[in-house]
């Protein structure tokens, strides 16, 4: 399972240490375009679910053309 977690800059020290003395745990730093890109994604994959159950209004491909 993969896990994203956002770490208060002053405690990353002490949770990196943390999890490399795991070792049942595997780490790949990255970077926070990467990490941005994500919950950009994450957000724009809740937000397709909430239209699919009509609970948001989404827009037609022509509309988002159109404001380009």
């Amino acid at each position: 399972m993969k896990v994203l977690i956002d770490i208060k800059e002053s405690k990353v020290p002490f949770v990196l240490e943390l999890l490399n003395s795991l070792q049942f745990i595997k780490m790949t730093p990255i970077t926070e375009e990467k990490a941005a890109l994500i919950s950009d994604l994450r957000e724009a994959v809740g937000e397709l679910k909430l239209i699919r159950q009509g609970k948001m209004k989404g827009i037609s491909a022509k509309e988002l053309i159109d404001d380009l």
